[in-house]
């Protein structure tokens, strides 16, 4: 019985993420074209500036909001698993963003000069689009880990497509005519954020603090439940700021380590070389960045379903073990096909694909996709290690790794592009096989004890308690 509803459960996933990547994936094939466009449309040095100008914005965006997304994805789901109300988790995660984009607005203005003239080619309107942008996906962040954690994940690839359509719709203008300049294409990366939060009185119509029933197996004999269970009377468990800043704070340093890997190679390039050879280095690793943008669509299911699974005991860690296997094996079978096209036609592809602005190596991009298939199971093990309640040790690992990534790329040896395409590679590697550890051994080490009766604590004795049954 309990194999087969382990099974049950995870086709249930499958299903749901399925649906969701169509959407993302949609999403994802959009944000492709406007590159695309963007790079056919722009000479070398103009579109090398699109690309600092994206890598700033999403290195920014998905360090200091992405956290707050993964906090009410994986709040929410855990307090509609058990019939508690969600109004107290989204005004504490309101405070955060809020306070997270005054800090920022206050920053990018005392450096305006330097990131004006060092950052962007002393452009005025393409700061204006960085700042504004950065601000908009404050609430368009904070609207995706409202929708994914409640799971309505029709909503949330409504939203994304409606970022994407409304960013590539510029990249158009200035493909067919209707408008020109490198200025117009910029205007995208500020007006996809603001049209997205458009779904947003769609998601709450019916209300945003509703209830799901509570479903958890009994506690094994000899351990605790996994997670309490209101009664009826009892006060509502507190979501304090102290909690939420905490949880935010791990996922913050795996956003600034992800950014690392996928934006800094661009920015390393563009320090190294100039802006033109960032394009360059920025087409190669959209190898990797495509998929992971068609991977958000599972992780963003992941978190959840895993978060609810390590409730419901015995049934539950069957099925958690099932989901986290199955996803890494599609990666490797996708990253596996993605592989061999490559290393069968894969400069002529991107030529197609960029334009024949840049001659591109074959062994780069060979290079470049073996490492995205590990990344991606490395980002696997990530959402695991987080509803196992790991979140502080996995971003330990996330640092040591970006960390390894950004002193190889300072070294004297290879060639800039060749330093970032094993550097990506390597990090990948390493970090997939530490989280794999951590997965297989969620047990807090002795230099992990946390005050008593803290958040943290918590999340550490359910994992152990988990582990042991």
């Amino acid at each position: 019985m309990a194999q087969e509803a382990a099974t049950a459960e995870a086709r249930r996933f499958g299903r749901t993420a399925g649906l969701l990547s169509i959407g993302v994936g949609a999403s994802g094939l959009l944000t492709y074209v406007y590159f695309a466009l963007a790079s056919h449309q722009l000479d070398r040095t103009e579109y090398g500036e699109i690309v600092v100008l994206w890598s700033a914005v999403f290195i920014t965006v998905s360090t200091i909001f992405r956290p707050i997304e993964q906090l009410l994805s994986r709040t929410i789901a855990e307090r509609q698993a058990h019939a508690m109300p969600i109004a107290s988790p989204l005004r504490v995660a309101g405070a955060i963003q809020l306070g997270l984009a005054g800090t920022f607005a206050a920053v990018a203005l005392a450096l305006k000069g330097p990131l004006e003239n060092g950052l962007l080619s002393g452009d005025s309107t393409l700061y204006w689009i960085m700042v504004s942008g950065v601000l908009a996906y404050a609430a368009s962040f904070y609207a995706r880990g409202f929708l994914a954690g409640s799971r309505r994940f029709s909503l949330y690839a409504t939203l994304l497509i409606a970022e994407a359509v409304s960013r590539v719709a510029f990249a158009c203008a200035v493909a067919f005519g209707v408008a020109s300049g490198q200025h117009v294409v910029a205007f995208g990366v500020v007006a996809a954020p603001c049209f997205s939060v458009l779904v947003v009185p769609l998601a709450l119509v019916g209300g945003a603090g509703r209830r799901a029933p509570a479903v958890s197996d009994p506690p094994l004999p000899g351990s605790e439940p996994a997670v309490a269970v209101m009664r009826p009377g009892a006060p509502e468990p507190v979501f304090t700021l102290a909690y939420g800043g905490g949880f935010a704070a791990a996922v913050l340093l795996v956003m600034i380590s992800e950014q690392t890997f996928m934006s800094g190679g661009p920015l390393l390039v563009r320090a190294a070389l100039g802006a033109a050879e960032a394009g360059f280095i920025f087409n190669m690793l959209m190898v990797a960045r495509a998929p992971l943008v068609l991977f958000q669509a599972i992780a963003t299911s992941l978190l959840p379903h895993l978060t609810r699974l390590r409730s419901r005991g015995r049934t539950g860690a069957q099925a958690f073990s099932l989901s986290v296997r199955s996803t890494i094996g599609a990666i490797a079978v996708f990253a596996g096909l993605v592989t061999v096209v490559l290393a069968i036609g894969g400069p002529t592809l991107m030529q197609i694909a960029f334009g024949k602005k840049f001659e591109y190596d074959r062994a780069g991009l060979v290079i470049i996709a073996v490492g995205m298939g590990l990344y991606l199971s490395a980002a696997t093990l990530n959402q695991a290690a987080f509803a196992q309640g790991q979140a502080r040790r996995s971003a330990m690992r996330w640092v040591a790794c970006a960390a390894g990534f950004l002193v190889w790329n300072l070294l004297p040896v290879l060639d800039e592009y060749r330093r970032v395409e094993i550097g990506f590679a390597v990090a990948a590697a390493a970090l997939c096989g530490l989280l794999y550890l951590l997965y297989r051994r969620p047990l807090a080490h002795p230099g992990d004890i946390m005050e008593p009766g803290s958040p943290e604590e918590l999340e550490a004795r359910l994992a152990a308690a988990d582990e042991a049954g």
